[in-house]
């Protein structure tokens, strides 16, 4: 396991202002990352140089790092013919190989140079991806074919560098992979006992857990 790159990004604003198809309105979103070179060090609330729009549903503590699996990407270009897709196209900041949504499983503790992080729950697709690629039907793919990348919370600050191996220092929670705590929680109606029993797992990040507990 290893990490291939890091991307950053700042809030930017696209669009056309007054558009009568949605995809084309006006927008702000810091979904637009661009590679790092070099050491780039890891706070509590994210990286330096990355920053949020909405801060009343994006950043906190438990959605500090976003991370995605580099497979993902040649399906990607396969699927919608394009060749313009590789890390930082999804939004994340820690693109990896070694880890996808079947091999990370919420609270596994990974080390990347000085710094630690913990997974605290899937990225949920939403509005702002579709219109990063003008893909009126994202969200339903994504939940579909489970490609959504996970959060990680900063347990220990420090340097990190795109190459350097990822180290799996603790897996409390193996039971509990991103893409069935993504279904879990996509299926919630449908199926309570299993809602529930993600709802106590310790590492799942606050937000998931009260949503879950209201469902």
């Amino acid at each position: 396991m290893h990490l291939t790159s890091i991307q950053l990004g700042t809030p930017r604003t696209v669009g056309t202002p007054g558009a009568a198809n949605p995809m084309e309105r006006v927008f702000t979103s810091a979904i637009w990352k661009e590679p790092a070179a070099g050491r780039v060090w890891a706070g509590a609330l994210g990286l330096e140089g990355d920053a949020v729009a909405n801060t009343r549903v994006h950043g906190g503590p438990d959605q500090a790092v976003l991370m995605y699996a580099g497979t993902h990407y040649p399906l990607w270009r396969a699927e919608w013919e394009r060749d313009d897709l590789g890390p930082g196209a999804f939004g994340e900041n820690l693109t990896v190989i070694g880890l996808d949504e079947d091999l990370t499983c919420i609270g596994d503790v990974l080390e990347i140079g000085e710094a630690r992080f913990q997974v605290s729950h899937p990225r949920q697709p939403c509005a702002t991806l579709a219109r990063r690629h003008q893909v009126r039907n994202m969200i339903a793919v994504v939940q579909r074919n489970g490609r959504s990348g996970w959060y990680l919370r900063v347990l220990q600050e420090g340097f990190l560098e795109a190459g350097q191996p990822i180290r799996l220092a603790q897996r409390p929670h193996p039971d509990w992979t991103v893409r069935r705590a993504a279904l879990a929680r996509l299926n919630r109606k449908d199926r309570p006992d299993e809602a529930a029993g993600l709802a106590r797992c310790a590492a799942l990040s606050i937000e998931w857990r009260e949503r879950l507990a209201r469902s």
